[in-house]
């Protein structure tokens, strides 16, 4: 009878476990992370399901543990004789070292093959050539320049589905972070230093964008939809935003850089020759903002400040 309580406790505790297990994933469509829609974010989540899977080998036999062995070793059991061996159990030894090395030992080859994998800075390996957008993170809005199509917009990302989009990223204020979680990859924006990053979504939808670094005031409304369309949808909103009234020069720049809460959404059917190494480099005094220094024009110090910031 004895042998049967324990076995149906330790049948209720794994049905429990079991129960929970299925609660959670079954919030998934909630949760960003575990509900990716591009090639990256699927290689993410694997990586963060099996890290927790390897976690689960020591945390689930001790969640068992931690109810049988009170229940087995009560006051009120005359039947459970208690008499550990803790100083000669060479079995005790070899599951408390081994097992836990075992699991770091996975987890460090997984880390490693997986962040050199996944690095951002890598193009995806696709036969399509990659859209172009430069991302400039401002107080508290995102403002996005297309250089082949010479237009911009402020916190709305659009991109064809199933195209790689190949981001080039700064800021103009303190540092912050760029993530979209379906697609993956959050990468850091920092004033004067250049980052890279490169997604794709595999489907058409619209999947939320948002700042991860606090950066102040406005800091929980520093959202933005990335928006991944059809190529035919892409180039109708390509010739919406060459409609607009409004043009990204330096003087119009000078106003949208003003921090501002909950900016609207806001096109340029024009952008300010080469705005965005201008708003790079701004920091290096050397180089005035409206002296129409190029890239190629920077002295070499301020070319190590952005392949500086691959390395942080």
């Amino acid at each position: 009878m004895q042998r049967f309580s324990h076995s149906l406790l330790i049948a209720l505790l794994i049905a429990l476990l079991i129960a929970s297990w299925a609660i959670l994933l079954s919030g998934c469509s909630q949760t960003p992370l575990l509900d990716p829609k591009g090639p990256i974010g699927s290689a993410e989540r694997l990586v963060i399901l099996v890290a927790i899977a390897l976690m689960l080998i020591v945390v689930i036999p001790v969640a068992v543990m931690t109810v049988l062995f009170p229940w087995k070793y009560r006051a009120t059991n005359s039947k459970a004789v208690y008499t550990p061996k803790w100083s000669s159990s060479m079995r005790l030894e070899l599951i408390v070292w081994l097992v836990p090395a075992a699991i770091v030992t996975v987890l460090a080859i997984l880390v490693w093959t997986s962040t050199r994998r996944l690095d951002p800075y890598k193009p995806i390996d696709v036969d399509v050539r990659p859209i172009r957008v430069q991302v400039v993170s401002l107080d508290w809005k995102w403002l996005f320049i297309y250089p082949e199509e010479k237009i911009a917009s402020v916190n709305q990302l659009v991109f064809p589905a199933r195209v790689p989009v190949s981001f080039t990223l700064t800021s103009d204020t303190v540092m912050t972070s760029f993530f979209i979680p379906r697609l993956g990859s959050q990468i850091y924006a920092m004033g004067g230093m250049q980052t890279r990053l490169h997604l794709l979504a595999d489907e058409p939808g619209i999947y939320n964008g948002q700042n991860q670094q606090f950066s102040g005031r406005g800091y929980a409304a520093m959202n933005f939809k990335a928006i991944a369309t059809t190529p035919d949808e892409f180039d109708q909103w390509v010739q919406k935003v060459r409609q607009s009234q409004e043009s990204l020069d330096l003087a119009r720049y000078a106003a949208l850089e003003k921090p501002s809460d909950r900016h609207p959404i806001t096109f340029f059917s024009m952008v300010a020759p080469d705005l965005f190494n201008r708003i790079l480099h701004k920091f290096d005094h050397t180089i005035p903002m409206d002296s129409g220094a190029g890239k190629d024009a920077l002295p070499d110090a301020v070319e190590m400040k952005s392949s500086a910031s691959k390395e942080g």
